[in-house]
């Protein structure tokens, strides 16, 4: 992530609809399929600017890891909670200690994916949780994934054989979510990037298009409204991103 863009990145993580709403699905499903009541120990890999740290604190006690020391210096006055600097693909913890890991929107960062993932088992506990999205469907890829430095965008499929390395554990659950606004996304990216050679600007991520008000909050309920799918391990056919829960064998 570009230094100019943390402090946007901030007001988008809390305001933008689509950051409340993945936030608003995940919360759901975390706390139906994988709390249900127990006080979690918790590690959430890729924080940015903190905001989804803030929404797994509501089920236990959170660590909080973050690749760029810019953004953990940019956020370290504006949360109550400490960010620990370190990489996805050395994780700088014991075997077996948390609960539940999550990487919301991170490994596809990373160009060793399977390595980012074998790192998540490992520090998960007998019967835990590692929890990731991602954005789906490389014919969606536009100037969004590249300003944002994506190495990839993921299909169910390639997800799954992501997770095929690790034979401690089974994958619980995975869909697509952001469903119901796939196909006006899809037209949009791909007029975006039919006319992007007219542009005489420089890139700008899709969050950067963001204005509070009537539009925010319409898009906001619609993608919620998805969370009844997600929490009750209903799959979607089709979404611009991707969730998947893998669960690590009891001993």
């Amino acid at each position: 992530m570009d230094k100019a863009y943390y402090k946007s990145y901030y007001n988008y993580e809390r305001n933008h609809w689509w950051f409340r709403a993945r936030s608003e699905i995940l919360r759901n499903y975390i706390e139906r399929n994988v709390a249900q009541e127990k006080k979690l120990r918790i590690l959430n890999v890729g924080v940015a600017t903190g905001a989804t740290t803030t929404m797994l604190q509501r089920m236990g006690d959170v660590t909080s890891l973050e690749f760029e020391q810019d953004c953990i210096d940019f956020v370290k006055d504006k949360v109550d909670f400490e960010i620990i600097q370190g990489s996805i693909l050395e994780l700088p913890f014991m075997d077996n200690q948390f609960d539940l890991v999550c990487a919301f929107d991170v490994i596809e960062h990373v160009e060793d994916d399977a390595l980012a993932v074998k790192e998540m088992a490992r520090v998960c506990a007998p019967g835990g949780s590692v929890m990731v999205t991602v954005p789906a469907f490389m014919s969606l890829w536009s100037e969004h994934d590249e300003i944002n430095h994506h190495f990839r965008r993921y299909t169910q499929s390639s997800l799954l054989k992501t997770f095929q390395s690790l034979k401690d554990g089974t994958v619980k659950f995975s869909s697509y979510f952001n469903s119901i606004l796939f196909f006006p996304i899809f037209l949009a990216r791909k007029l975006s990037n039919l006319f992007s050679w007219k542009k005489n600007e420089s890139m700008s991520s899709d969050f950067e298009k963001f204005n509070p008000g009537v539009l925010n909050s319409l898009l906001f309920h619609l993608m919620k409204s998805e969370e009844l799918f997600h929490s009750a391990r209903i799959k979607l056919p089709v979404g611009v991103s991707l969730s998947l829960q893998w669960v690590k064998n009891k001993v």
